[in-house]
């Protein structure tokens, strides 16, 4: 491992950023963002960049941002807890049938997908949640109503109705084959609409309670609470509750797959007992350089040694199951994917469905006009992006998608 394998950006008093980015671009108004972090007063050590890193919101997307007694809910987001699930399987690709279109559409019928997009009801929803959900939504619920006691609007959101279900924009299921052409399956999801919903209320409460300082944040997304404050206290618990929620959405959706595929190729099969299911999106107290402080990873995977993680590409390109190596300079952290090249309005505009088409050939899928945002050019190569954090993860297994379902 090398010594300085990042570059250093130094920031105001003293603060640095540290950058994964060797061979990989990250443009002016990430690096300003990421300055503009680093240089909150409560900011521990430096903020540590990820070869993914992008244009966010308030905080740049691909960042690693510790800190000492304060949070800032936007640098956490609204998609509280996204992150990964994974798991392999004991079928082998000669399993699958030579038409993939039959288990994309298994899927497809098995998990809620898409959003409401003008709709009055939410198609992304359940209208009549199955056992499994109300199963899940009965360990969440006690959690739940402390909450909504304090923030009552809260529980007029899509939260049960949301549990094993997808959603919109980069949040995906696929069906992709490893090295020996093993079968596997793997998801990108979050906290749903109420995730968003709680993200969104505590950016809006720490903007007004630091109504009168916001003209001295470099950006009002930096807006934050200071620990032992009551929306400091709430929001650890909001933020924890939704974490968990996004974990157990991911394995009811997983649980739905695998029923899906099965009763689609007509086969049996075990699942390996290692499964990965990791954020990417969050804040949790971690211990580094001898301190205990709150890391927010903002598009970051957690990546301590022997931690397995999930970086996936676009969806038209490879995907990798990773080990971390401990990396204490990067907060024991690495990517949490590609990282978009350009915003999804730029992606329209320079793409047409007939480029979508001809880069996911080998992929079962949506092509249309609606996931051009989503092309697989939109995004950073995902080889030099992985070849920037050699010293931060090593590979376990690439993987190839060969369906995917996106909302």
């Amino acid at each position: 491992m090398s010594l300085v394998d990042y570059q250093l950006m130094e920031v105001a008093n003293g603060k640095t950023v540290k950058m994964w980015a060797q061979g990989v671009a990250i443009e002016e108004a990430a690096r300003r963002q990421l300055r503009n972090t680093a240089r909150m007063p409560f900011v521990f050590r430096h903020v540590a960049a990820m070869p993914d890193a992008h244009v966010g919101k308030g905080s740049t997307i691909g960042s690693v941002i510790p800190t000492q007694g304060a949070i800032i809910p936007a640098a956490v987001g609204v998609d509280i807890g996204c992150g990964m699930m994974a798991v392999r399987t004991t079928l082998k690709a000669e399993d699958l049938p030579d038409s993939l279109s039959g288990v994309r559409s298994a899927i497809e019928r098995a998990v809620p997908h898409g959003g409401e997009r003008g709709r009055r009801r939410d198609p992304g929803a359940w209208s009549h949640p199955p056992p499994a959900v109300d199963d899940a939504w009965k360990l969440l619920a006690p959690g739940f109503q402390r909450i909504v006691d304090k923030y009552p609007s809260l529980a007029r959101t899509n939260n049960r109705t949301h549990v094993g279900t997808l959603g919109t924009g980069n949040h995906f299921i696929e069906v992709c084959l490893d090295e020996e052409h093993g079968v596997w399956f793997m998801l990108h999801s979050g906290s749903r609409g109420v995730g968003n919903a709680i993200g969104s209320l505590f950016i809006t409460l720490a903007q007004t309670d630091m109504r009168q300082h916001l003209a001295n944040l470099p950006d009002k997304d930096l807006a934050y609470f200071k620990e032992g404050s009551r929306h400091f206290d709430d929001y650890v618990e909001a933020v924890g509750w939704a974490q968990r929620y996004a974990r157990c959405n991911r394995e009811v959706m997983m649980n739905a797959v695998i029923d899906a595929v099965r009763a689609a190729i007509h086969k049996p099969f075990t699942i390996d007992e290692h499964a990965v299911n990791c954020h990417h999106n969050y804040v949790q107290k971690e211990r580094h350089f001898g301190a205990d402080v709150f890391v927010t990873r903002k598009g970051a995977l957690s990546a301590r040694a022997g931690e397995f993680g999930i970086i996936p590409g676009s969806m038209g390109a490879k995907s990798f199951i990773v080990r971390g190596l401990g990396n204490e300079e990067s907060f024991c952290s690495c990517s949490h994917g590609a990282g978009r090249a350009m915003s999804r309005k730029e992606a329209k505009r320079r793409f047409t469905v007939e480029d979508q088409i001809s880069a996911t050939l080998h992929v079962e899928c949506r092509k249309d006009a609606a996931v051009v945002d989503e092309i697989p050019m939109a995004y950073k190569d995902i080889d030099a992006v992985m070849a920037a954090q050699r010293s931060l993860v090593e590979v376990i297994h690439t993987l190839r998608q060969v369906v995917c379902v996106k909302g």
